[in-house]
């Protein structure tokens, strides 16, 4: 809708001047302020003013639901010889004290007319009032882009556009649009977090939010569940990694494969369902790890979820399932029957992103999310009611993006862990890479040497070849990457399969990612036991 003023259709053009407008309103006398606080011009012969609302007035949604409007000084008793409308339907008069109400009804968007006539105390002074208004209870426009950081060391420039009658702040300080409503600002560098509000003159807002810390800084990371925090041999092993320079993360469980929160969360779901341990306290552990010199990264294993599954369907909500076309729930195989839930369902969303927010409050830096994907298997096997006309990649990625507008009041980063395979193939597991490096800040392919089949990307025997089929694998991750501020963090193998793996194996895996100019990743070893000598000093980084 338009945003200009709306003109009155009372007196002519000459009553529209301000020189001419102050006069009149000096000779009749200002009004008081009523209801929602807007004041009130008169008009013409003297007589009762309306209070509440004035002409040329804009109301957003709150002041237009709140206003009250009255006549007063002159009004006759009891209204006798006064007439109101409002945009020509009859208003009624309701005597309260010394005024008479007008009992407007529900004000629709757009333009109105309030006009009041009748009879005066003068003789042959004929009496009315006109007010214009408009009610606009539309938010402003407002887009931000996400900052483009090429000097971390410099200031973050941050750019967008907003309606051009919208105020905008930025972290609270006003910044001036140009003639076509676009902004430009710098933060200073190290800023985690920039709130943008566009505010009109109805009062409607707008707020959006970016990130300003650019990609994820270099991360050496290693997996420990959270039952191997418990340990001291598995928990020190890993804090020694730390303190010697070789790791600077670690990647802690906060929801695990069986659907077991580590800590003992508080969001309700998990705790009425009883995934909720307590194997180990969160902020303790996150305190420990920071001290050591170390960040956290917490795990959570979105959609396979045994716990939740089994909870849904035994409480009559196969809807949160990926089911089978008979209805039951679908088998995924080696996982078993109640084993995948319904990643379009809208609870179990909630669900893993409550637990996101959760982990991201209680202290972990990172949030990394695993088994973000419909389960293994032929997509004419599986339903996923409620998905709509979404195909199951789009939905996946949706799930990824709200996740990660949940965290930014937060500040943390978000990470996703995707198969191998996904680069070339996105529709077999649901994981669109080129969809999901514009919705996290960062990709963790799982190129685990042993999980690849013979002849894969031209390698005869990936499970011997570890230099080989990383590095070619990798580079498939780093083309769909190029051009944003996503990274990608590969999870390494260092466990044996097959194949033994000692530090050679490990070390040429961690090479093969240099090679794709990647010097982040993540370790996995199922029993949380590395081998550090494969490990090269970050220092020498």
């Amino acid at each position: 809708m338009s945003r200009t003023r709306i003109p009155h259709p009372g007196p002519s053009s000459r009553l529209r001047r301000p020189a001419r407008r102050r006069a009149l309103i000096a000779t009749t006398g200002a009004l008081a302020l009523a209801g929602a606080g807007f004041g009130a011009w008169t008009f013409l012969a003297p007589g009762p003013g309306i209070e509440g609302v004035s002409d040329g007035a804009v109301l957003g949604g709150r002041a237009a639901a709140q206003v009250s409007a009255y006549l007063a000084a002159g009004a006759p008793r009891g209204g006798n010889g006064l007439h109101a409308t409002l945009d020509g339907a009859a208003v009624p008069l309701t005597p309260e004290g010394a005024r008479l109400r007008l009992a407007l009804p529900p004000l629709k968007e757009g333009p109105h007319t309030l006009v009041v006539d009748g009879a005066t105390s003068l003789p042959f002074a004929p009496h009315r009032k006109v007010v214009g208004f408009s009610v606009d209870t539309t938010p402003p426009e407002l887009k931000v882009a996400d900052p483009q950081i090429k000097d971390p060391a410099a200031p973050v420039p941050v750019t967008g556009s907003a309606s051009t009658d919208a105020e905008v702040t930025v972290n609270g300080k006003k910044v001036p649009l140009d003639r076509n409503g676009m902004f430009r600002v710098t933060v200073p560098k190290g800023t985690p977090l920039v709130t943008v509000t566009a505010v009109d003159r109805a009062g409607n807002t707008t707020t959006r939010s970016v990130s300003a810390r650019g990609r994820r800084p270099m991360i050496r990371a290693a997996h420990i569940t959270a039952i191997g925090w418990g340990d001291d041999s598995l928990r020190g092993g890993v804090l020694a990694l730390v303190r010697s320079g070789k790791l600077n993360a670690v990647e802690l469980d906060v929801k695990d494969e069986d659907g077991e929160v580590g800590y003992a969360s508080q969001v309700p779901l998990a705790r009425r369902i009883g995934a909720a341990k307590g194997y180990y306290d969160a902020r303790k552990a996150i305190d420990e790890i920071h001290a050591a010199g170390a960040q956290v990264i917490g795990r959570i294993v979105a959609f396979r979820d045994p716990k939740l599954a089994a909870a849904s369907w035994h409480s009559g909500k196969p809807e949160q399932l990926v089911l089978a076309p008979s209805g039951q729930p679908y088998d995924g195989g080696h996982y078993g029957a109640l084993s995948f839930t319904n990643f379009a369902n809208p609870v179990v969303r909630k669900y893993n992103q409550d637990l996101a927010v959760e982990a991201a409050g209680l202290g972990f830096d990172d949030i990394l999310y695993d088994y973000v994907r419909r389960p293994d298997g032929p997509l004419s096997q599986m339903r996923f009611p409620g998905i709509g006309a979404a195909t199951p990649e789009q939905s996946i990625t949706s799930f990824v993006a709200d996740t990660r507008t949940a965290l930014r009041p937060r500040a943390k980063y978000l990470g996703v862990s995707v198969f191998g395979i996904a680069a070339t193939r996105p529709t077999e597991i649901a994981q669109d890479i080129g969809a999901l490096v514009k919705v996290a800040d960062y990709v963790a392919p799982m190129v685990y040497p042993s999980h690849w089949a013979p002849g894969e990307y031209g390698v005869a025997q990936p499970d011997t070849s570890p230099y080989a089929i990383v590095q070619r694998s990798l580079a498939d991750f780093a083309r769909l990457a190029k051009g944003t501020q996503t990274e990608i963090v590969p999870w390494l193998q260092d466990f044996s399969m097959g194949s033994t793996y000692g530090p050679a194996e490990v070390a040429a895996q961690i090479k093969a990612a240099e090679a794709n100019k990647m010097e982040s990743f993540i370790l996995w070893n199922a029993g949380a036991r590395y081998q550090g000598s494969a490990l090269q000093q970050i220092a020498a980084h």
